[in-house]
């Protein structure tokens, strides 16, 4: 079933002087997806994320939520977490939480009413009446996350989420953004950590010096950068193995642990998991098998040190 697409930048260009941060970047997200917006430092992702959020605007090209042009008036549908954490370090959290959410459009017994509920989730109950500068920068994040998502937005936006979590927040961070996803939330966001990608993303755009240089499925991507690489775990005598494989295959590793044989060869050609097997199975009992497929991590560094080559 093909998806539906939810929100689209097309053709989007932002130019500083002379010098060019979005050179023609589109996105297409799916309904109901999570997308990654990948790049390198200063490769213009915020500068994105900024206009599609209308606090700046570009110099030319478009945006579409379900089809139709993107106006101020829609990004009320949209939740945002920046970067740069924007709480008022003197107000107390509480009447601070309040307030953005009455922004929002929220009445006061709406927003005290999902608050609380949000609060004893997270347990921070305590920090009801505490002054934002009280707070490390990882409480503040918490604050600012239950904000952004608070009323329900049909789009959400995460710029670097994770930024200052211990990997037990980041992992409810994590949870609750694929929660929000099954509820049929649409989620953008920026990050560096490519292990989230895979965990979380569906879909990613990569970008590089203002230019999208790869887009699409994470797992497609993963499996078009894959260079016939395998791993065989195995019993009895490697040198019977190497012989098989011999010709056909480049050991590229080897190692024993507990008296179990492990290598990875590089095919010279196209081969099945099956051919691999065939040449294997008469000289040495398999006890595992996988083609080795590169991690988003690994597609990233490439594609963007092949970019500057």
């Amino acid at each position: 079933m093909p998806e539906t697409e939810f929100f689209a930048a097309r053709n989007i260009v932002k130019r500083y002087a002379s010098q060019v941060a979005l050179d023609s970047v589109s996105l297409e997200i799916p309904e109901g997806s999570i997308y990654g917006l990948l790049g390198p430092n200063g490769a213009g992702k915020t500068t994105l994320l900024r206009i599609i959020n209308q606090i700046i605007a570009p110099d030319e090209g478009e945006l579409f939520i379900k089809g139709k042009r993107f106006t101020s008036g829609d990004v009320t549908r949209i939740g945002y977490l920046p970067e740069e954490r924007g709480l008022y370090r003197k107000m107390k959290v509480g009447e601070q939480a309040v307030y953005l959410a009455r922004l929002k459009g929220m009445s006061k017994s709406d927003a005290l009413a999902k608050l609380k509920y949000w609060f004893e989730k997270f347990e921070i109950q305590a920090w009801w009446n505490k002054k934002v500068e009280e707070l490390s920068k990882g409480m503040q994040q918490k604050v600012q996350f239950i904000v952004t998502i608070l009323h329900q937005p049909e789009l959400l936006i995460f710029d670097e989420p994770f930024s200052g979590f211990d990997p037990i927040n980041t992992n409810l961070l994590k949870n609750e953004i694929l929660n929000m996803k099954k509820q049929g939330s649409t989620i953008l966001f920026s990050t560096h950590d490519m292990g989230s990608v895979e965990e979380l993303c569906d879909h990613i755009t990569l970008i590089n010096k203002s230019k999208t240089i790869l887009e699409g499925n994470v797992q497609e991507i993963r499996m078009r950068y894959k260079a016939n690489l395998f791993e065989i775990g195995f019993t009895g005598d490697p040198a019977s193995v190497g012989q098989a494989l011999k010709g056909d295959f480049e050991q590229v590793d080897q190692s024993t642990v507990q008296g179990i044989h492990r290598i990875k060869v590089k095919a010279n050609r196209n081969f099945s998991g099956n051919d691999i097997l065939k040449q294997v199975l008469p000289v040495a009992g398999i006890v595992s098998f996988n083609e080795v497929v590169p991690s988003m991590n690994e597609v990233f560094i490439h594609v963007v040190e092949s970019q500057q080559n």
